[in-house]
Order: C-alpha cells, then structure tokens, then sequence
C-alpha cells in the first residue's frame, strides 16, 4: 500500500471515530418514530396540510376523523420581503411561508402544542424586468417552502410528549 492511500485510508477513519463520538447521525425519514393515528383539521385544503398528510401515510401514519389525537392546521401565509436598492433590475427576495399548529389530545381535550407558529424561509434573486422568469421562480420557491414547511410540522408532530 503506498502511502497517499495510507493516509487517505487513515484520514476517512479518523474523521469516521470523530463523527461517531460526538454523536453526530444522517438525519432521514427512517429515523423518525411512528405516530399514532392522527385527525388533520383546520386548513386540510393547503398545498401544506396535503403534504403532510401524504407525508403521514407514507410515514406509515393514519390519518382519520376522529382520531385520538387532532392536529390543527391554519391557513399558511407566505410574506415576501425584497432586499437591496430600488435602482437595481435584478433583486434578492426573502420568502417565508408559516402557518400556525395546534395538537390536541382528544380524550382529555388537552393542548400538547397550542397554536404554535412554524414557518421557513428561503431568499431567491430575481430580476424584476423578466415577469414570466419571476413568477416561474416564485412558484417554484413556494413548492419548495411548502415541502420544508410540511417537513418541519412532522419533525415537530415527532417531539409531542407522550405522542409516542
């Protein structure tokens, strides 16, 4: 074995040991514990509350009327900020998307998390002149905010006390 391999070989080893020893895990939807059945209400109709509730079933989670445990979503609100001067065509935009987030337990009516909020953001550039590249680049971050904001009301779903 010459000795660039070696110390390739011993560098990818050590950094291995470190990362394990400190902790340090991939995060995937594997690691996430399976939730009970769950009851989505509020704004079901949202590109968000679709995405969760798609997100659940594929978890391996139900979703259904009356379930031991009502998640309430509201409506998701995406507020729009442009950054930099006026004189320039081309601009960054910083984009949040929230939406509030209740769980309740339904036997003893109790709020695990009451209306919480829990939103994303992103910042894209955007030439102002372009008006179909614009919008095309609006959408595309709002599908994006949608996925991360879904994913955010999962990982928060996961961490409920005695949800699990």
């Amino acid at each position: 074995m010459n000795r660039r391999k070696f110390l390739t070989l011993s560098i990818a080893a050590s950094a291995a040991v470190l990362l394990s020893g400190c902790g340090f895990q991939l995060r995937g939807s594997e690691s996430l514990p399976t939730l009970p059945t769950l009851s989505l209400e509020g704004d079901t109709n949202s590109a968000v509350a679709q995405r969760v509730a798609a997100r659940l079933q594929q978890l391996g989670t139900q979703v259904e009327a009356g379930a031991p445990w009502r998640v309430t979503l509201g409506t998701p609100s995406l507020a729009e900020r442009q950054l930099g001067g006026d004189g320039r065509a081309s601009r960054e935009h910083e984009l949040t998307l929230r939406t509030s987030l209740s769980v309740q337990e339904r036997a003893s009516n109790a709020y695990h998390i009451n209306n919480a909020t829990v939103s994303t953001s992103t910042r894209i550039r955007v030439n102002d002149d372009d008006l179909l590249n614009r919008e095309t680049l609006m959408m595309e971050a709002e599908q994006t905010l949608a996925r991360q904001l879904s994913q955010r009301i999962i990982e928060r779903l996961t961490y409920v006390e005695g949800m699990q």
